[in-house]
């Protein structure tokens, strides 16, 4: 099954466009766990079981784990297989380099880490991103406009419309997306216009501030999944006390609801 089948399945059996991010800090996890390999295991999957429910696709970040040396990509690699099957996963790790590099990053993500979807930069060109598009089977999000403020160095004016266009061009097997920030609801519907229907994965609402309700309108495009509305910080870290899986559990449930009102209102 494709990643892009999976998760329409996943979103019309759940009634979700909800992505949750796992991007383990240690500092910011409850003192009662220990501060061990384990313990950063068990934070995370009691995340995981506490949200899956509510949420369309889980999104480990593989920064917040190479930050933690070998034991934290034994957490990772763990992490996904634990993960319920039904629920596809995005390897969000930004990758990109030039074509025999990439090809070896995407038989990391891919293979190694068994991801069903991948985050990639398109600055280095198709030959970049070939290696990841050529997996018909397995999604590909192509950064374009993201939630940063260092986006206006070189994405703006109209850098990310020029990404849009060509991600378009690259998509023969209809694995594709673009990653679209919420904080800049204005650019979205340029970019939508130039790529036509593709899912984007759509970081910036919550902790950065987003405004759900606009970015939901001018991302739609009338297909089954327009996009995918990501947010970390706020549910991973919704309590830093011994309740903080059930505190996660009850703000993607709100998030989620919240989305589907706002889709509804639409």
């Amino acid at each position: 099954m494709t990643f892009f089948k999976k998760l329409e399945k996943r979103v019309r059996a759940r009634q979700t466009y909800l992505c949750v991010g796992l991007d383990p800090v240690w500092g910011k996890i409850p003192e009662h766990l220990p501060h061990s390999q384990e313990g950063l295991l068990e934070f995370l999957l009691q995340i995981v079981n506490e949200t899956k429910d509510h949420v369309a696709v889980f999104k480990p970040n593989f920064a917040y784990f190479e930050a933690l040396g070998p034991s934290g990509m034994e957490v990772l690699q763990e992490l996904i297989q634990k993960i319920p099957p039904e629920i596809p996963v995005i390897g969000d790790a930004k990758r990109g380099d030039v074509g025999h590099s990439s090809r070896m990053y995407a038989k990391a993500v891919f293979e190694t880490f068994g991801c069903d979807a991948v985050t990639v930069t398109p600055y280095l060109g198709h030959d970049a991103l070939e290696p990841f598009l050529d997996n018909p089977d397995r999604g590909v999000f192509v950064l374009c406009l993201t939630s940063n403020s260092g986006a206006n160095d070189f994405q703006l004016p109209d850098l990310h419309l020029k990404v849009a266009k060509k991600v378009r061009e690259w998509n023969i097997y209809g694995n594709a997306g673009l990653v679209v920030g919420a904080t800049r609801p204005e650019n979205i519907a340029a970019i939508r216009e130039i790529s036509g229907r593709m899912p984007y994965l759509i970081p910036g609402i919550g902790t950065q501030g987003g405004d759900l309700r606009n970015t939901l309108f001018y991302a739609d495009d009338g297909s089954k999944i327009p996009y995918l509305i990501s947010t970390s910080r706020s549910i991973l870290y919704a309590s830093s006390k011994e309740d903080f899986a059930q505190q996660a559990g009850t703000t993607a449930r709100k998030l989620q609801d919240q989305i589907n009102l706002c889709r509804s209102s639409l």
